[in-house]
């Protein structure tokens, strides 16, 4: 099998998952000039604006604020959640390059995305990972720190650093939002996934590890997960907190991380 059908395999495979972790490598869809690389929207403030203000409306308030924190947490999880379920499912560490990875906007829901560039991932041996680049398998550490490679810097401190320039939000507080998207994507890997349960708990652990996200929480047992921040979804009529939140009580938090244990 080549690199670029195993991705594509692998990608048809997780999107089974739910929509977040849904990512086609399909080379038709090149035509369709809706499409976006992500690199545009990171540069590019009236994209994320406009997401602040679609969430804004969708949540009822007018604290673009807190419409910016929430908007994060979902972009940050569209991106990790299909990277991350590649890897620890398949083993496979996708390139998916601000340049090579498109989004399309969409009304509701999580936005589709396309990576038009599939061949920079590939299929090792049982047991191993082959990531872009790399002169054989890696081990399980370096299939995590491929992950790490691929999603931090390129993608996720550009996107907090684009989501702080369209609204006064606290670095730490979004930085939460991305340890939070990364730990729940994790955690529903493992659900669903069994077998890749430990590979999803090394990737995911390494990413808490990350200059950015070092700071952003910690797993107090199995994947019961803690941020150290709040997402600020509780300023919302009828909102309330998340159960990984700071502010939530131990039990809740708890009840939330029962699917890692």
């Amino acid at each position: 099998m080549s690199p670029t059908t195993g991705l594509r395999v692998a990608l048809e495979d997780v999107a089974t998952l739910g929509p977040f972790f849904a990512v086609t490598a399909d080379p038709s869809e090149q035509v369709d000039p809706t499409w976006t690389p992500w690199r545009d929207f990171y540069r590019d403030r009236s994209a994320m604006s406009d997401r602040v203000e679609l969430v804004a409306r969708a949540l009822a308030t007018s604290d673009r604020r807190v419409a910016a924190s929430i908007a994060l947490q979902g972009l940050a999880a569209r991106l990790v959640s299909p990277v991350i379920a590649v890897a620890a499912v398949h083993r496979i560490v996708p390139r998916f390059t601000p340049e090579s990875l498109h989004w399309r906007p969409a009304v509701s829901g999580p936005w589709p995305m396309w990576e038009s560039d599939p061949g920079g991932g590939a299929t090792g041996p049982a047991g191993t990972a082959v990531r872009a680049g790399s002169p054989g398998p890696l081990g399980e550490a370096g299939l995590a720190d491929g992950v790490a490679d691929v999603l931090v810097e390129p993608h996720l401190a550009a996107l907090v650093q684009v989501t702080r320039e369209v609204e006064s939000v606290s670095g730490r507080v979004l930085r939460g939002n991305v340890a939070s998207a990364a730990s729940a994507a994790g955690a529903l890997v493992a659900r669903a996934r069994p077998e890749a349960a430990r590979a999803a708990s090394v990737i995911v652990s390494r990413l808490l590890e990350t200059s950015l996200l070092a700071d952003a929480g910690h797993f107090e047992a199995g994947w019961s997960f803690r941020r150290r921040s709040c997402c600020l979804y509780y300023r919302i009529p009828g909102g309330g907190t998340c159960g990984d939140c700071v502010l939530a009580q131990p039990r809740a938090r708890a009840r939330a991380g029962r699917a890692r244990q």
